[in-house]
């Protein structure tokens, strides 16, 4: 068996194309993951957590008629500022069916809120 030798550029062109395959098969036959939107508050009730957001959220679950987004804020440890209303705020929504802790007693779906206010 003799040796085969692919010059440089022959192989590394080889290389992208592969890389570049995997890239596309996995955009489009892998998972969706949600996006980030920037929406506004429209109010913030510290004691429970709710949130509520206006704007352009028509592809997100859970929004009313009136176009309100409302559900449950998670914020991180290191988020610093409280949404008031009329702050921008970037989040990803998840709806739920498991209540979160301390809404036990009310009927799901439970819209879960992540994000933070823009600075």
């Amino acid at each position: 068996m003799g040796n085969v030798t692919l010059p440089t550029p022959v192989a590394l062109a080889g290389g992208a194309i592969c890389i570049l395959g995997g890239y596309l098969l996995g955009v489009v036959a892998g998972p969706d993951t949600p996006g980030r939107t920037t929406a506004t508050v429209e109010s913030y009730d510290e004691r429970d957590g709710r949130l509520c957001l206006t704007g352009s959220l028509s592809q997100h679950e859970g929004v009313t008629e009136d176009g309100l987004l409302c559900g449950t804020w998670r914020r991180t440890e290191r988020s610093g500022q409280l949404p008031e209303k009329g702050d921008e705020f970037r989040f990803v929504s998840l709806v739920v069916d498991q209540p979160p802790a301390g809404e036990d007693r009310e009927d799901g779906p439970f819209t879960m809120i992540y994000g933070d206010v823009v600075r």
